[in-house]
């Protein structure tokens, strides 16, 4: 699809936000995050219902995503479910709990656009408007122009966007850049809920604990009581990742991982960057704090901060 007359007058309407310094991923980096290899996908180009599958666009861990029209010609993003053995009720009751949670929450610019799901030819799948632009995690990896250019916005949005799923009683539990979409005139979508919980009154400690180890708070770590406290650490990963090149608590496993989080030596990111806003680098240590009662109360709280950091008056 192509962008909406609401992106393309983006630059001319939306309050934009400074620029911002920013660091490339280093080398090392970038051949380790992009240096894997695409599942096969479950389907070929061609007929699926009354769906015609176009092309693929991006294959996950257990799905994959085709640009796909109907029978009216309409142009959409079709989320197919790739097959799991009979047994395996979980992935199938995350991807449909993941396409209900959305069906109540994507009536908000910076969350993917629901239109349907269901299952065909015993193929589960989710219709969702078709998006044009990269997740955050591919235009990191390419050192994209784009970034220069929006990411104050890009900052802000992603944080509304997180801001919205909490306000509409929901813990996203898989915030990362790999699940933030960004259009080529910096517009930012949220996407992926099949890990998505309902937001408890208190902590609580949930029976599984999936996720990406690197996005995850020490308390997910530890399987300790969660809440979405976890999702406001995630949001300072991944904001300080796309700020300095550089994960802040960097690890080949989860133990690692959680090691680095609690033996303070978390590294400022004015210390990769100086050239930040000091008030942004205190920010994000906010976000990272390792207990959940030093970090935001609520998104909403860092979303006003961040206007007033990086919105241009």
């Amino acid at each position: 699809m192509l962008l909406s007359g609401r992106e393309k007058a983006r630059l001319h309407y939306v309050k934009r936000a400074q620029k911002l310094p920013i660091i490339v991923w280093e080398k090392t980096m970038v051949y380790e995050e992009s240096n894997h290899q695409r599942p096969e996908p479950c389907r070929k180009p061609g007929p699926f219902g009354r769906f015609y599958l176009q092309e693929l666009v991006n294959s996950g861990g257990m799905a994959d995503i085709w640009l796909a029209t109907d029978d009216t010609k309409k142009t959409s993003a079709l989320r197919l479910l790739r097959p799991t053995s009979f047994l395996d009720f979980t992935t199938r009751s995350r991807f449909i709990q993941g396409c209900e949670i959305l069906s109540k929450i994507h009536d908000h610019e910076h969350v993917i656009g629901y239109q349907e799901h269901g299952k065909i030819e015993g193929i589960h799948y989710c219709q969702m408007d078709y998006v044009e632009g990269s997740n955050l995690k591919q235009l990191l990896v390419k050192g994209d122009e784009i970034l220069h250019e929006f990411v104050g916005n890009i900052l802000i949005d992603m944080a509304i966007a997180l801001e919205h799923v909490h306000d509409s009683g929901f813990m996203h539990l898989d915030f990362k850049p790999e699940n933030v979409l960004v259009t080529r005139s910096g517009g930012v979508r949220l996407v992926d809920f099949d890990l998505a919980q309902p937001k408890p009154d208190k902590p609580i400690k949930l029976s599984k604990n999936p996720g990406t180890p690197a996005y995850m708070a020490p308390e997910q770590l530890k399987r300790e009581g969660i809440d979405h406290r976890v999702d406001i650490f995630a949001f300072g990963v991944s904001a300080y990742e796309l700020l300095t090149g550089q994960k802040p608590f960097p690890g080949d496993s989860a133990d690692e991982i959680l090691r680095r989080q609690l033996d303070g030596s978390l590294r400022s990111p004015l210390d990769l960057n100086p050239a930040l806003p000091q008030g942004l680098s205190k920010l994000l240590l906010k976000c990272l704090e390792r207990d959940p009662d030093r970090r935001y109360p609520i998104m909403s709280v860092a979303v006003l901060e961040l206007k007033s950091l990086l919105y241009i008056a």
